[in-house]
């Protein structure tokens, strides 16, 4: 009987034949070993295929006509063996130790606990990495442990998921695993889901190096398609928001999540204003775009605006270490 491994690695590409062999010899060379890694290939039409095929038994390669990442990452996971289940991207890179710390800690903290997430650079300033936690404003005391409101936070902002996360497969499962509906912001929508699930583990270190997007890559297309976006974002809020009861619990998330509604009614507006076709209608774009970001910095500087609550990993019984949101 062939042993099932603990972690299942899933990649999804997409006519990436130039670069998914540097991704996926990185991935290789993880210190954890006791994991299989699967390529998805989305309908490539390049020579993505036979360069996936040079790898032998070194990878599993699933083929599907093109549908997407949300679909091909699915499909990936619905393949997997493995008890944990990472998402990878075909153009980013892993620091060695990012499974072997991930796994450990989710040993640690117990089944509990749906899923780790660790931090991402982004890019370097002066010398200096960029992470997604500092552009999501998430600062957490300690360098990794539990963080226990999640719900609050991602209500409040977007946060680089996919390829820095480790998710517990009986979880993914039961949540639903990526939403194929979406056009747009399935990585957004999944980890909302899955943060009504229980506080995660965190990594405070940048154990993930993400990839400049060219200017054809699916993130990069999503932001030129800025009406479906913002559907796709009204479809996410209003789900999640269905979901959480109306007592005093769960009173704050209730109120961030109203005024995610507030926030993205008045981009609906300037995005349309903005297409208006008559004089001034730029200008006045301009100002109300102007008035919006000042309106958002205010929010962020606001008592109201969640910061990460977390506590260490040697919290011990994780059952107890539940962060009772303040209604308001």
């Amino acid at each position: 009987m062939v042993k099932r491994p603990i972690v299942s690695v899933v990649i999804p590409t997409y006519n990436r034949a130039k670069m998914i062999c540097a991704t996926i010899d990185n991935v290789l060379k993880q210190t954890y070993r006791d994991f299989e890694l699967i390529i998805v290939d989305d309908g490539s039409t390049d020579d993505t295929l036979s360069t996936l095929r040079s790898y032998g038994d070194r990878i599993r390669v699933i083929s599907q006509a093109n549908a997407g990442p949300a679909v091909a990452r699915n499909r990936g996971a619905e393949a997997a063996r493995g008890e944990i289940i990472a998402f990878q991207d075909s153009d980013d890179l892993w620091k060695p130790t990012k499974l072997e710390r991930q796994v450990a800690l989710l040993e640690k903290l117990g089944p509990s606990v749906p899923c780790c997430l660790c931090n991402v650079r982004m890019r370097v300033v002066e010398g200096k990495d960029v992470t997604s936690f500092d552009v999501s404003l998430i600062h957490p005391e300690h360098e990794e442990g539990l963080w226990l409101n999640v719900p609050e936070v991602l209500a409040t902002r977007f946060l680089i998921f996919n390829q820095a996360v480790a998710i517990r497969r009986d979880v993914f499962e039961r949540v639903g695993g990526f939403d194929t509906s979406l056009k747009y912001l399935e990585d957004y929508d999944l980890p909302l889901r899955l943060s009504l699930e229980g506080p995660w583990a965190f990594i405070r270190e940048p154990l993930v190096i993400y990839g400049e997007d060219s200017p054809e890559s699916f993130s990069q297309r999503a932001l030129k398609d800025r009406v479906a976006l913002k559907e796709c974002e009204l479809k996410i809020i209003n789900r999640v928001l269905a979901k959480v009861d109306g007592g005093t619990q769960q009173a704050n998330l209730r109120r961030l999540l109203k005024q995610r509604l507030r926030v993205f009614r008045r981009g609906m507006m300037e995005l349309n204003v903005t297409r208006m076709n008559f004089w001034g209608v730029h200008e006045l774009g301009r100002v109300l775009n102007l008035i919006g970001r000042y309106h958002d910095a205010l929010i962020r500087r606001s008592p109201g605006f969640p910061r990460a609550i977390t506590v260490p990993a040697d919290v011990g019984d994780v059952s107890n270490a539940k962060y009772q949101p303040l209604s308001r």
